[in-house]
């Protein structure tokens, strides 16, 4: 089966116990739980049996330990993370509003993540990997973009795949390097998977299926679009296809599009059609949200097609 390599943050994520719980007071936690969206992503890959990778950098420190030791027990190939013995693991603290949001306080920018590189053992990676995934929170630096757009270039080279979940905040796209590099990436794109309004943000376009259109013309070869508790929906040149959601109880949000997006690029990657894969992705992403942490809810095909054949969609 073709290898899938990702890119991207590695951190702990620590998280308040109580809805409406403050950081400007002490209080119970939670945690630290295995966490990154790129980690998230390709653990849940490995959990579907596909061979997989992740090139990143870690702390020498307890919390890069937990990371690695949960991603390697789960199967994703860790030879492409080094190990920073002078900086620490990114860290993600959260609070859940009465709202359903979350805030987040983050240290990744400071953090061993931030110095990841290709290096030699990242680039053997790549040239032995036919599908690379992005991640947009990954983009939070422009040394960083540069590093992805050479493994892009590498995997395209010898005739690879790209899927760009783009992740983005909309403060970023103000940065011109920041637009511009999301318009690179996105013209060597083959699977798009955007959530909700990120369908509009890296267009011109006003309505979602103008902005659909329009990123269809870039050389997109498909769409799944995240919508959450409505679903999932799969757009190309020929098809248009809509799935609702699965039912489940929420506990925590955090990695379920992250879930979604791996599980429709592994179908895809493994001949499924797009319906087959949209219906897998959402029960991946209701699976995930019915669990305490962002890996926590990562599940295989068997999990999947008993929660699929037991479970009502909304």
């Amino acid at each position: 089966m073709s290898k899938i390599m990702t890119m991207g943050e590695i951190l702990v994520e620590i998280m308040a116990t109580e809805v409406g719980q403050s950081f400007r007071q002490p209080g119970a936690l939670a945690g630290p739980y295995p966490s990154g969206a790129p980690a998230i992503f390709i653990d849940q890959v490995a959990k579907l049996k596909q061979p997989c990778g992740i090139i990143s950098s870690v702390g020498d420190d307890d919390f890069g330990a937990l990371n690695m030791f949960r991603l390697s027990d789960d199967g994703v190939d860790i030879s492409g993370i080094s190990i920073n013995k002078k900086v620490a693991t990114g860290t993600a603290f959260v609070t859940y509003q009465k709202n359903g949001s979350r805030d987040f306080i983050f240290n990744i920018t400071n953090s061993a993540c931030a110095h990841l590189s290709l290096t030699p053992s990242a680039t053997l990676l790549l040239k032995n990997c036919k599908h690379f995934h992005v991640m947009g929170s990954s983009l939070f630096s422009f040394r960083i973009i540069d590093e992805i757009k050479k493994a892009i270039e590498i995997v395209k080279g010898n005739g690879g795949t790209i899927s760009f979940d783009p992740n983005i905040r909309k403060e970023m796209l103000k940065i011109p390097e920041m637009r511009e590099a999301l318009n690179f990436i996105l013209e060597y794109t083959d699977i798009f998977l955007p959530s909700g309004a990120d369908i509009s943000m890296l267009t011109s376009a006003t309505k979602e299926d103008e902005a659909i259109e329009e990123i269809l013309d870039l050389g997109v070869r498909e769409i799944a679009l995240k919508r959450g508790r409505n679903g999932g929906s799969f757009y190309n040149r020929t098809e248009q296809i809509s799935l609702p959601a699965f039912a489940n109880s929420e506990i925590d949000p955090t990695g379920a599009g992250d879930c979604f997006g791996a599980t429709f690029v592994v179908c895809r990657l493994q001949g499924m059609s797009a319906e087959d894969s949209l219906r897998y992705a959402n029960a991946s992403g209701a699976l995930a949200v019915a669990h305490k942490g962002p890996m926590e809810g990562t599940s295989s095909f068997t999990e999947l097609d008993s929660f699929i054949n037991n479970t009502k969609v909304c």
